[in-house]
């Protein structure tokens, strides 16, 4: 057996553009709904969503029949949690919060091998290797890997030319609550000047050969970000999707 090749990683440095959902649910039943939806990639959010290992797991096998790739987002950069979500099959990481070139080489060195990197090798009683059934999975997983880093406060816009720089990176998704929190704004990504800096540094992303991704949550902010040219856009978040539904039919109903 041949290790998965990625295709999320391919379509991204073939410049095509993937339109994504955030799962919040860290639920299998409900990965495996929203992986019959068609989107082009889906994001297992570690951070913010009630998920562990097993749960991350979990959703990773409820996607499996799916042609959506899912993108697992961990709850920080640590080399130890990067081992174990690669170990558990993931091949894309999504990493938040990273502020400087410094840290996204570690986490560059954290998702390879040695002699590059710092991954353990330990995979042979993983998953990822469908349990020692991929007989080069050390040979060839490094170059399957995508790693997309999120820039999300000032200090990480302040040194986004130099993390552009870090090679081994996909794609840097900027943070639009993060950032226009950091910035003053109370999460208003709205706010022109929150804006200018999310074109900017799209524009930059884009001309440094790496892939630009954002989130919107209204019709408005993902049309904009749409229209500034990123690249792996997310357009809905399953939790919010749900809840305005259920609102929306609820009032409809009790206001007969």
């Amino acid at each position: 057996m041949s290790i998965k090749i990625n295709p999320f990683k391919q379509a991204l440095a073939d410049g095509q553009r993937q339109i994504g959902c955030w799962l919040g649910f860290a639920d299998m039943y409900a990965a495996e709904l929203m992986g019959t939806t068609g989107f082009d990639w889906l994001v297992l959010d570690g951070e913010h969503a009630p998920n562990d290992i097993r749960s991350l797991r979990d959703q990773l096998v409820a996607l499996e029949a799916s042609d959506s790739h899912p993108v697992l987002r961990l709850p920080v950069g640590e080399t130890w949690m990067i081992k174990q979500a690669l170990d558990i099959g993931a091949q894309t990481l999504l990493i938040p919060i990273v502020e400087s070139a410094e840290q996204a080489r570690e986490l560059v060195r954290a998702c390879r091998y040695p002699p590059e990197g710092t991954r353990g090798v330990g995979a042979a009683l993983a998953r990822a290797t469908r349990f020692s059934s991929v007989p080069d999975y050390i040979k060839s997983a490094d170059e399957q890997i995508c790693l997309l880093v999120q820039v999300e406060n000032r200090a990480g816009i302040a040194a986004l030319d130099e993390i552009l720089t870090v090679d081994g990176i996909d794609g840097v998704f900027i943070g639009p609550a993060d950032l226009s929190t950091d910035m003053g704004y109370a999460g208003d990504s709205s706010a022109p000047e929150v804006q200018d800096v999310i074109a900017d540094a799209i524009q930059r992303i884009r001309a440094a050969g790496k892939a630009p991704g954002c989130l919107g949550t209204s019709e408005a902010a993902t049309q904009g970000y749409f229209d500034m040219g990123t690249q792996f856009l997310a357009v809905g978040i399953d939790v919010l999707l749900l809840a305005e539904t259920a609102r929306t039919l609820s009032t409809h109903w009790k206001s007969k």
